[in-house]
């Protein structure tokens, strides 16, 4: 009894403290709101120029959220329709990828989705924007283009272009229709029965897309199956919680999200029975797997269902819920963060807001153990870490100079195009590579370009001669130093060599989806993937699979 009198004690001594605390932040909250209207209303009534509120006041708002949160987001009534693309995947315009071109400086068509309006159109990978219903389009940017490409469906308009391979300029009409971008751009059964499914969103719907492959596949004799979310940022929770429903049994809790509002707080568990418990399954992840992805492998992992392969995903354990707006407008917002089967939240930066903000990416060592239903150890903060590690091969410097900085490379733009002019048709899409002639064309392209690219090794030298001068140690290793120089000059024909095989199979998955699209580049890059390869490996040995999974002995 005398401890409840003085815990009530502590509490109601708490009490006045919380509710000036409460005051205080109420009263800040009004005099900064009040503070902003004034200034805003000074500034229209007096500044040098007439002022666009949407601009100043959106780029307030805009600031604002910013120093929250990426995720959290304001879409006036102009911009829904990222919104709901980014929800839904769907819009209405002509179905194809288009990219803004540094080295042209103008917008291009990067590539036209199968059986959409632009394909069937005629028109091609490079093919330059100049006008859309004679409303010129060379110096507008990618988000312009993207504007008058959309519209209502059914509605048609004349785009004119610039074909580089031929130097014809045309026109062409096309019909706007609704796009679904494909949240499964391919499936397919591989050798020994393992059939694979490639998931590049989680948009609404996609669990059903998904649904089918598996069940398309499984009618079809697949044994196993290999579920690639590399490069899936994400999307619907509920989806997500869809697909892991088809692998575990009804009834399981497969993620909880909680915040500072109670009552929108939720658990999501399964709801039906699920199509399949015991076909083993390999998860490809990467660093750009988040948000979805990381709650679906996250989930499978907890529940020792899946074995995940790859590298450590993103770490996006934060949920979002959108809001309406005044005058049409919606705030993306985010209010909870969400954990997994374990119990873990796998968020990987702190967003602080104190004394103006700042980031903070949770160390390994902070992060605390959590164990999966049949006893591994897993961990929180930081992604979902994959229970086989297997890194992609590295790009040596020439490769990414010329591959990831392909706008600033006329030589490779020029190439693919002028290949792609030159030949009609090419072999299927799990056989193609360009040829040792064709890669020796590109070279001798490359050497005339006298292309230039910083050389890593370089580098490496001149901070090590820097640190031998500060040191003492330049005057007797100068000779050296000089020899070494020598020998790490660019050598771009040797570089280029060197490189060969890495090039070839770079350029030949550019190209391909010119003639078999998006699926193809998909199948085309499989060949050689270390990630798949290991996933084939570990579904190929099942004891070594169910060990992986089983609990560990004491």
């Amino acid at each position: 009894m005398k401890k409840l009198v003085i815990m009530f004690l502590a509490l109601l001594s708490l009490t006045p403290s919380m509710g000036q605390e409460d005051k205080d932040h109420n009263f800040d909250v009004a005099k900064n709101l009040d503070v902003l209207n004034v200034i805003y209303k000074y500034l229209d009534l007096m500044y040098v120029d007439t002022l666009d509120a949407n601009e100043v006041i959106g780029n307030g708002i805009n600031a604002m959220l910013r120093s929250l949160d990426p995720y959290t987001a304001y879409y006036p009534e102009e911009k829904i329709k990222d919104l709901k693309f980014f929800v839904k995947g769907t819009y209405a315009g002509i179905g194809a990828i288009i990219r803004y071109n540094s080295q042209l400086k103008r917008v291009i068509i990067e590539e036209p989705y199968e059986g959409m309006p632009a394909a069937e159109s005629g028109l091609k990978r490079g093919d330059i924007i100049l006008a859309i219903d004679d409303e010129d389009m060379t110096d507008a940017s990618q988000d312009v283009v993207r504007e008058h490409l959309r519209g209502e469906a059914g509605t048609s308009f004349m785009i004119k272009i610039l074909r580089p391979s031929t130097k014809k300029t045309m026109k062409v009409k096309i019909t706007r229709k609704t796009i679904q971008t494909p949240s499964v751009p391919y499936y397919g059964l591989q050798k020994n029965g393992v059939g694979y499914i490639n998931l590049n969103s989680f948009t609404e719907g996609c669990s059903k897309e998904f649904r089918r492959a598996f069940l398309d596949m499984k009618h079809k004799g697949m044994k196993s199956l290999v579920f690639d979310l590399r490069d899936n940022g994400g999307g619907s929770e509920m989806e997500a919680v869809n697909i892991v429903n088809m692998f575990v049994p009804k009834g399981k809790l497969i993620v909880s999200n909680q915040g500072k509002m109670k009552r929108v707080n939720r658990d999501y568990k399964t709801t039906v029975e699920p199509v399949d418990t015991v076909m083993p399954i390999v998860v490809l992840v990467n660093g750009n797997s988040a948000s979805a992805s990381e709650i679906t492998s996250g989930a499978l992992q907890d529940l020792d269902r899946a074995v995940i392969v790859g590298t450590r995903t993103y770490g996006k354990g934060l949920v979002q819920m959108t809001l309406d707006m005044p005058y049409n407008g919606t705030l993306k917002l985010t209010t909870s963060k969400y954990y997994i089967p374990s119990g873990r939240c796998i968020q990987a930066i702190n967003y602080k807001h104190v004394n103006g903000g700042y980031m903070e990416h949770v160390p390994d060592s902070l992060t605390k153990v959590f164990y999966t239903a049949n006893g591994r150890e897993v961990r929180d903060g930081g992604g979902i870490m994959p229970d086989i590690e297997v890194k992609p091969d590295s790009m040596t410097n020439l490769v990414y100079s010329i591959v990831a900085l392909r706008d600033s490379n006329e030589v490779l733009l020029n190439y693919e195009l002028d290949y792609i002019a030159s030949h009609s048709s090419i072999a299927p899409a799990e056989d193609f590579e360009i040829t040792d002639a064709d890669y020796d064309e590109f070279k001798a392209r490359m050497l005339k370009s006298g292309f230039k690219y910083d050389q890593a090794t370089e580098k490496y030298l001149e901070n090590l001669e820097k640190l031998a001068k500060l040191e003492g140690y330049y005057d007797e290793t100068q000779e050296e130093f000089a020899n070494l120089r020598k020998k790490l000059q660019h050598n771009l024909e040797k570089d280029l060599e060197f490189n060969r095989q890495t090039l070839k199979k770079y350029i030949s998955n550019d190209i391909i989806p010119a003639y078999y699209f998006q699926k193809g580049a998909i199948i085309n890059a499989l060949r050689g993937d270390k990630q798949m390869d290991e996933a084939l490996r570990i579904l190929n040995a099942p004891d070594e699979y169910r060990s992986i999974l089983e609990k560990p002995k004491k």
